[in-house]
């Protein structure tokens, strides 16, 4: 088999919409399947993968969704047999990046490649941001209370879990009440930005689109009241184009966010971001983009 392999669940929306504008020349592969339904098997040299059977060397690989959330029930990740439920998860997890990482291997584009998955954890991805002089927010991820009234002290602050996946909110004087819950997991905080929402969307080193999100919110997301594109101009190229070089992305959906003082800080670079939305609300082609530069390998 030789086209372009989307990962992703087969009723992702996404892998969908790039697979049916390539056309024949890419299938999804639904890795959430394996081992169940999916027969995967890699042999002791690098370009020995089968799978259904069938030796595959794709043309491009896009990496939208591992598909590695837990198989099991919660009353089997909870009850008696959670170690084997977790041991499970874990080989599932070996084999599908192995998978990918062998492709990186041989050659073949991935967007966006597991090398780089650990320069996309928040705290390592600011941190290398801004050693490369790329401009970044005032930032604490910490589960010390004195450090967070230390950092609060005197200005606004937003917060968020360290990963993501909930709404950021700013810091309010009973938050800081009921910092003891910072034993049970660390949180991040962050200086408090009022400025545009700004979202950038680079490809293989080129800006694809600007599009400025119109929200009265801290947390656009959800809360949307326009989505504008925008033109891009030499110093935000500049530091788009830099900072995806840094993280070692082909593609992302980067997030800025201007200070009261209007200048544009870099909150995160999405390695998987959405982007039919934003195409139907700005009238953008991120889509078209992004099957473009799969189908060009």
């Amino acid at each position: 088999m030789s086209r372009v392999i989307i990962i992703a669940p087969e009723t992702d929306p996404h892998a969908i919409a790039v697979r049916d504008r390539i056309g024949a020349g890419a299938s999804i592969l639904d890795t959430h399947q394996f081992p169940e339904k999916l027969k995967m098997s890699l042999g002791d040299h690098p370009d020995e993968i089968a799978i259904g059977g069938e030796r595959v060397r794709p043309t491009a690989v896009y990496v939208r969704d591992y598909g590695l959330n837990p198989i099991v029930s919660e009353d089997e990740l909870g009850g008696a047999n959670w170690r084997r439920a977790m041991v499970a998860l874990r080989e599932r997890s070996e084999m599908v990046h192995s998978l990918v990482y062998r492709w990186e291997q041989l050659g073949i584009p991935v967007y966006n490649p597991p090398t780089g998955r650990e320069k996309i954890t928040k705290p390592y991805q600011i941190g290398l941001l801004a050693g490369a002089g790329l401009p970044v927010p005032e930032t604490r991820w910490t589960n010390d209370p004195d450090e967070v009234r230390r950092f609060a002290e005197g200005r606004r602050i937003a917060y968020k879990p360290v990963a993501g996946g909930a709404a950021t909110k700013e810091l309010e004087p009973r938050d800081l009440e009921r910092l003891d819950l910072l034993a049970t997991a660390p949180v991040c905080f962050q200086e408090l930005l009022t400025g545009e929402d700004i979202r950038v969307y680079v490809i293989d080193g080129a800006i694809v689109c600007g599009i400025k999100i119109v929200t009265d919110a801290i947390d656009f997301r959800q809360n949307e009241k326009a989505l504008v594109e925008i033109p891009v101009d030499d110093q935000l190229r500049d530091i788009c184009v830099r900072a995806t070089a840094v993280l070692g992305l082909r593609w992302t959906g980067m997030d800025l966010k201007a200070g009261a003082d209007g200048k544009l800080r870099i909150l995160e670079l999405n390695p998987s971001p959405m982007f039919l939305g934003f195409d139907s609300r700005a009238g953008t082609d991120i889509h078209g983009a992004l099957c473009k530069a799969l189908a060009s390998h």
